[in-house]
């Protein structure tokens, strides 16, 4: 019975480095702590992400002549309900379009 919860850890632990491959202990430990690194940087991803198109609009609203804050509080007001996200791709890709955007909500 044991020896297939066992290969089912071996398993998991496949690439891990030195002994955490092969050897039961070290690699049931090894794949719990990747378990809740995992578990844990889905939930930074977020964030990380996030944080990114807040940097990419500021650095492309500052040229035009306002700032990340005061944009998105314009966004709250007129009720445009585009999300960082996308108005991110928008900045980087069609920097006009993005314009005319900003243009809209000023």
């Amino acid at each position: 019975m044991h020896t297939k919860r066992r290969a089912g850890i071996l398993k998991r632990a496949k690439g891990f480095r030195w002994g955490r491959k092969k050897n039961i202990k070290l690699a049931t430990t090894a794949v719990m702590r990747a378990g809740m690194h995992s578990y844990r940087d889905r939930k930074v991803k977020k964030r990380d992400f996030r944080r990114l198109w807040q940097i990419r609009l500021n650095a492309a609203l500052r040229p035009l002549g306002t700032t990340y804050s005061r944009f998105i509080h314009q966004l709250k007001l007129k009720n445009v309900e585009l999300d960082r996200k996308v108005l991110s791709n928008i900045a980087k890709d069609n920097p006009a379009v993005f314009e005319k955007i900003v243009e809209a909500v000023k």
